[in-house]
């Protein structure tokens, strides 16, 4: 699957096709995006991508991050929220490639040259690349916003959530999305992207990569559900056994949950072999989208009086509690979770609740001294 950009015209914009069809599926999609913003913001601003300089840049990355005016102006696309951390990272890293691009059939080479720098290796930059004591320098983008290890609270399940949630859902499909939600710490995404073939729920599976059950999480861009993976670990289908991806484990409630909807819900002659299926209405047995998942949980948040529920809840919960039980090991926590890096599981959940109970009470002891 391929993405582009539109002038106003209706028109193919051939200036970002050209960069977008050398990038994959899942980058192409995100950076189409991006550069709609951009090119939009150049317009308004009468620049031309020919003629467009490293300030004008400079400007448009404090433009989109901008909550309030400031310095460079009012804040670009001011009826939606301003970019994260992240996304002014993914539009620095797009704005780079898109020039550097451009330049290399011989449009604003000045610009390329400024942003096609480069900077001294850090200890963590050697750690993870291979031979990379003979690593002299790293590239560099100008655009992108220094990093900040900023602590984080996630919001977590209403109180009693987990407990009543099982007795207000009808469908033993809902209760399965709600149970792999809390058990596995998976993403919305995850849940409703399953195939059948992903799912080795029985000890010693053929694919000998882990021998308790688990799951195989795939990223695939052509689910019919348009449910999407966030990470792209690689995989691949040998003689009906799958390998490979991000493989999580499973507890026993899961695959509890797991048989009694497959042998009391499942549609029988659906052919597209994925996990999560609509039971009702003109698209029954087709599958299940995350908004419907999403809109699931929501109503059923109301009708317990616990407000809306988001299905990222859960996994804030599971990664929670897992680095509770190791100890605060952020390694465990990030495997158990599917997550790309035990730092993120530190900035995100290593840190002391002021309200603990231990906290408080060593701070108790420390006052009384």
């Amino acid at each position: 699957m391929e993405y582009t950009v539109f002038d106003a015209g209706g028109e193919i914009y051939e200036t970002p096709d050209r960069f977008l069809r050398t990038l994959t599926a899942g980058t192409s999609r995100t950076y189409a995006y991006m550069l709609v913003d951009h090119l939009r913001w150049l317009r308004v601003e009468g620049l031309e991508v020919e003629t467009v300089e490293f300030f004008d840049l400079e400007r448009y990355m404090g433009a989109v991050g901008a909550e309030v005016a400031g310095p460079f102006g009012r804040p670009w696309r001011p009826d939606r929220e301003p970019y994260s951390q992240s996304g002014l990272e993914v539009a620095a890293a797009c704005l780079k490639g898109f020039y550097i691009f451009q330049a290399k059939r011989g449009v604003n080479l000045d610009l390329a040259k400024v942003l096609d720098g480069s900077r001294l290796p850090t200890t963590a930059d050697r750690m993870r690349t291979f031979l990379g004591h003979t690593l002299t320098s790293m590239p560099a983008n100008p655009l992108a916003p220094r990093k900040t290890v900023r602590r984080r609270h996630p919001k977590m399940l209403p109180e009693g959530a987990r407990e009543g949630l099982p007795g207000t859902l009808p469908w033993a499909r809902d209760r399965m999305v709600v149970q792999w939600l809390g058990d596995g710490g998976f993403r919305i995404g995850e849940v409703c992207g399953l195939h059948l073939v992903d799912l080795h729920l029985r000890e010693n599976a053929p694919c000998g990569e882990c021998k308790a059950p688990h799951v195989h999480i795939c990223h695939r861009e052509l689910n019919a559900n348009r449910a999407r993976v966030k990470v792209k670990d690689p995989w691949k289908m040998e003689r009906g056994v799958m390998t490979g991806g991000t493989i999580r484990r499973v507890s026993p409630a899961m695959v509890h949950t797991y048989f009694e909807y497959m042998t009391t819900q499942y549609p029988a002659n659906a052919r597209h072999g994925m996990l999560v299926v609509q039971l009702q209405g003109p698209h029954s047995g087709q599958p299940l989208s995350t908004a419907a998942a999403r809109g699931m949980l929501r109503r059923a948040g109301v009708r317990l009086e616990l407000g809306r529920i988001r299905p990222k809840e859960f996994r804030h919960n599971f990664t929670s509690d897992v680095l509770d039980k190791a100890n605060g090991n952020s390694m465990i926590a990030k495997e158990a979770g599917g997550w790309r890096s035990a730092a993120m599981v530190d900035e995100v959940y290593g840190h002391v609740d002021v309200h603990d109970p231990v906290f408080v009470a060593a701070l108790e002891r420390t006052w009384n001294q």
